[in-house]
């Protein structure tokens, strides 16, 4: 596979494959698309000892976090073959012809999840395996039935190919058709792809603008579309004064674990931490140990980080916290950085943002009606924080007013490490993602990729057989309202 810039000329070809693929996909039974995820699964854990050292040469990530995260990506692999065997996410629906119904003679009428068809994924940089060719929003697109075009990240491309080429040969070894996963490379490529009518939905992670941008081609196109964009967040975390008195040593130094965890490069990075002003966390904070500099993702995300922490610096309400020295190094050392409650609350644009990368921004507070207040100032985000204690009497109203703006609502944990599980939620409103009823991680992310179809009056032959009362595939079936 080539590295390079793909053409006009090569997209067309693709996108035409991507089309059939998807087509003939569709049709495989699940049973046969969950053999082709293990496949995939098997053959990326077999190939590990060369992938691991290549993700390594190009992101800079060690190689222990780097197989952790390859054993993630075969992990959810073999969990959504696993949700396919079940055939629950089809959610199956019957409604028998009923001449008595209370609304006049009810039609028979079945409802079940279709797969869209061809998928167009962005790679992430910062995760390179579980984010990037064979990561969830590739795995669920699989798993629904649609095909996949991957737009390779500039960050790691020959990664990016050596995974795209075990993948496909493993598909191909599966019986999956042709042409099911194919990598594309070039800013010109995504863009064009996601314009194209063949494509039916987008997945992104990244930055706000970048995401934004796309957002805006896939919902101007004369047939928009669906896209799941995962762009922004500052993941809050509140301490309430009795958790500061009761433990604020421990969360300090489990904060600073969290925020400096990969470099701060993980986009459930804790940014803003709110404590007490007359508690003693802000000298903890101060004098921390914290991790020694690591180099970043790439030189992009280097100096994109280091413009956003010295415009924060350059707010008038804001100061270094600790020691400074190395922050604006190569590689960066921890910064943090510190501010007030009230100062948030009267410049949530210019304070309230995300610094991705090493640092973190430390809030005092007077009372904890700021804590309401900060709340209540802030936009979508995938992750919100509570460190507190069960009877903290602002607890409740802090966690309805937390769960209206975050996807993820966390209690004395930290929002670093997203588990991939059935009840997972990593999205949030915008500007954290610009779909907030789906997820990018956990079995849930499956149902971005299909749509709802209703079948009326039609004999049975010609249903699709999860939706027939013989129920061939044995799936969970709400039959007359009634699982």
């Amino acid at each position: 596979m080539t590295t390079a810039d793909t053409t006009p000329g090569d997209l067309q070809r693709i996108l035409a494959t991507a089309e059939g693929a998807s087509t003939a996909w569709a049709l495989v039974p699940a049973a046969g698309r969950a053999a082709a995820l293990t496949s995939v699964a098997d053959a990326l854990d077999g190939a590990a000892t060369e992938m691991v050292p290549l993700a390594g040469e190009e992101t800079f990530l060690a190689a222990g976090r780097l197989a952790g995260e390859l054993k993630r990506t075969t992990f959810q692999l073999r969990l959504f073959a696993e949700l396919l065997a079940d055939g629950g996410y089809l959610d199956a629906r019957i409604d028998h012809a009923d001449p008595g119904w209370p609304m006049g003679p009810r039609p028979d009428i079945r409802r079940v999840l279709e797969p869209l068809g061809p998928v167009l994924v962005f790679a992430a940089s910062n995760f390179p395996f579980a984010f990037s060719v064979m990561g969830g929003d590739t795995c669920s697109a699989l798993a629904a039935g649609c095909s996949v075009v991957l737009k390779a990240h500039p960050g790691h491309p020959r990664l990016s190919a050596a995974v795209g080429r075990v993948a496909v040969e493993a598909l191909r070894a599966a019986g999956a058709p042709d042409g099911l996963l194919q990598l594309v490379y070039g800013t010109r490529a995504g863009r064009d792809a996601l314009a194209d009518p063949r494509i039916k939905a987008g997945a992104f992670t990244g930055s706000i603008a970048g995401g934004r941008a796309l957002f805006d081609v896939a919902a101007s196109r004369p047939d928009p579309i669906p896209f799941y964009g995962e762009l922004g967040s500052v993941n809050p975390v509140f301490v309430t004064e009795a958790a500061a008195a009761a433990r604020g040593s421990d969360i300090v130094a489990e904060f600073v674990a969290s925020y400096t965890l990969g470099a701060g490069q993980f986009c459930t990075k804790p940014g803003i931490l709110l404590v007490p002003a007359g508690s003693e966390m802000l000298a903890g904070l101060s004098a921390a140990e914290r991790p020694a500099a690591a180099p970043l993702l790439n030189e992009r995300i280097h100096s994109g980080y280091l413009a956003s922490l010295s415009g924060l610096l350059e707010h008038d309400a804001v100061d270094s916290l600790g020691a400074a020295e190395g922050a604006f190094g190569a590689p960066p050392a921890p910064a943090l950085t510190v501010t007030t409650a009230s100062a948030l609350l009267a410049d949530p644009e210019g304070l309230i943002i995300e610094c991705f990368g090493p640092s973190a921004l430390v809030a005092t507070y007077r009372t904890e009606d700021e804590l309401l207040a900060v709340a209540r100032a802030l936009d979508g985000q995938l992750t919100a924080t509570i460190q507190g204690e069960e009877s903290d009497a602002v607890a409740p109203e802090l966690v309805r007013l937390l769960a209206k703006n975050a996807g993820r609502v966390l209690w004395n944990q930290w929002p670093t490490g997203v588990s991939v599980t059935y009840a997972q939620q990593h999205g949030g409103p915008y500007p954290a993602t610009t779909a907030p009823t789906s997820t990018s991680v956990g079995t849930a992310g499956i149902t971005r990729f299909l749509r709802p179809v209703a079948y009326q009056g039609l004999p049975a032959h010609l249903l699709p057989e999860a939706l027939r009362d013989d129920n061939p595939l044995g799936v969970p079936q709400r039959v007359n309202g009634r699982l």
